[in-house]
């Protein structure tokens, strides 16, 4: 806990929350790009405590989230045949497909697994060949490394019943969407530490550049936070836009180059759907040739499954910045994380889950009590 405190010292956070109110002058939108900064914003209540001027807008930044309907609906697709051993994270069991999730494809008899890595799903294939092993394979470039190489491995074993159902999405190609999108109000962005754990932060600087907006590296302590914001504010109130690394403890500029050349050698870039936003180009991986015989959606023939999303649902908005979820009419009534209707209210790092889950504006009487 000593190093956790380090960075919850509230007389740290009162003096950054007094240096954010000193250099603000005018509105200011900042987005955060990550799930968890979410979170850890909505659970310390720092967007109610930073000045009326700031806005925190809450980015596509859940892997879980922006997964597409139709990627869980292939999924349940496959789990549910008697010879497939389905493997999943398990903040994907609830997800909601079009009328069912995972934990309803293993009430009814499919074997659903929960696993803590990739490669438990690799070991698994070792230990039953007469089954074939799919591991769903989702997330932003955080995930995706220990994904590539339980590919390596399993090309290494030379396993024939393993394989994986990807889904992997980008975080610069996500941040130049929303920028030029026409109902953008975005004006900086706290970028997410993790993902530049991996990837390191030489790909954000062409984007400043491209659209003149501030991106600042920060990580997911309410300190970190604070420190993001206030670098953000004080570039946006300088007139500057620029680069800044907020979290050096975690992320070099180059980032962990041995995770960026297995991706290399594992995956390619290709266009992907984003959940209630879209497709935006060259914004994901895929398997490459080398390895497309590991692919799941090829194996069992679900790439022809299309859906379309609840008319209920506006988590495409809040995941686009639009809408902040309790404006959503369908907020704590139709959609709750025991009857959801996105990912958004299910996904640890959902926003629609945060403000649920912390009581963000639902009257005393409504609040149901989440299990």
């Amino acid at each position: 806990m000593k190093y956790l405190d380090e960075f919850r010292d509230p007389e740290v956070a009162a003096r950054l929350f007094e240096e954010i109110r000193r250099v603000t002058t005018r509105p200011w939108a900042i987005m955060e790009v990550c799930g968890g900064q979410t979170h850890s914003i909505i659970r310390n209540g720092i967007d109610q405590l930073l000045p009326p001027e700031i806005e925190l807008i809450h980015g596509p930044g859940c892997p879980v989230c922006v997964t597409p309907l139709e990627i869980i609906d292939k999924a349940l697709a496959i789990a549910a045949r008697p010879e497939v051993t389905f493997c999943s994270f398990g903040d994907m069991l609830r997800v909601p497909g079009s009328d069912h999730d995972l934990f309803r494809v293993k009430s009814m008899g499919g074997d659903v697994r929960i696993v803590y890595s990739p490669l438990d799903a690799v070991r698994l294939a070792q230990q039953r060949p007469d089954r074939e092993v799919v591991f769903f394979g989702i997330g932003f470039e955080t995930t995706a490394p220990a994904n590539a190489m339980a590919i390596v491995q399993a090309e290494r074993l030379g396993l024939n019943n393993f394989s994986m159902l990807v889904s992997h999405v980008l975080v610069p190609p996500a941040i130049s969407a929303i920028m030029e999108s026409p109902r953008n109000r975005v004006q900086a962005f706290l970028a997410a530490g993790h993902v530049c754990s991996v990837m390191g932060t030489w790909q954000y600087g062409p984007l400043v550049e491209r659209y003149g907006v501030p991106i600042v590296v920060t990580g997911f302590e309410p300190l970190d936070i604070l420190e993001g914001i206030r670098r953000a504010v004080t570039q946006l109130e300088a007139g500057r836009a620029e680069l800044e690394n907020a979290y050096p403890r975690a992320v070099r500029p180059e980032g962990n180059q041995p995770a960026q050349a297995v991706l290399e050698q594992v995956f390619e870039v290709t266009d992907r759907t984003w959940r209630g936003i879209g497709m935006i180009p060259q914004s994901g991986w895929r398997l490459r040739e080398r390895y497309r015989r590991f692919d799941a959606e090829a194996r069992f023939d679900v790439g022809h499954i299309n859906t379309a999303e609840s008319p209920l649902c506006r988590s495409g908005e809040v995941l686009q910045g639009l809408l902040k979820p309790n404006q959503c009419p369908a907020f704590g009534k139709q959609c709750t994380p025991r009857t959801p209707l996105g990912a958004t209210m299910v996904s640890s790092e959902g926003a629609c889950a945060a403000y649920y889950q912390y009581g963000r504006f639902i009257p005393a009487g409504d609040v149901e009590v989440a299990q």
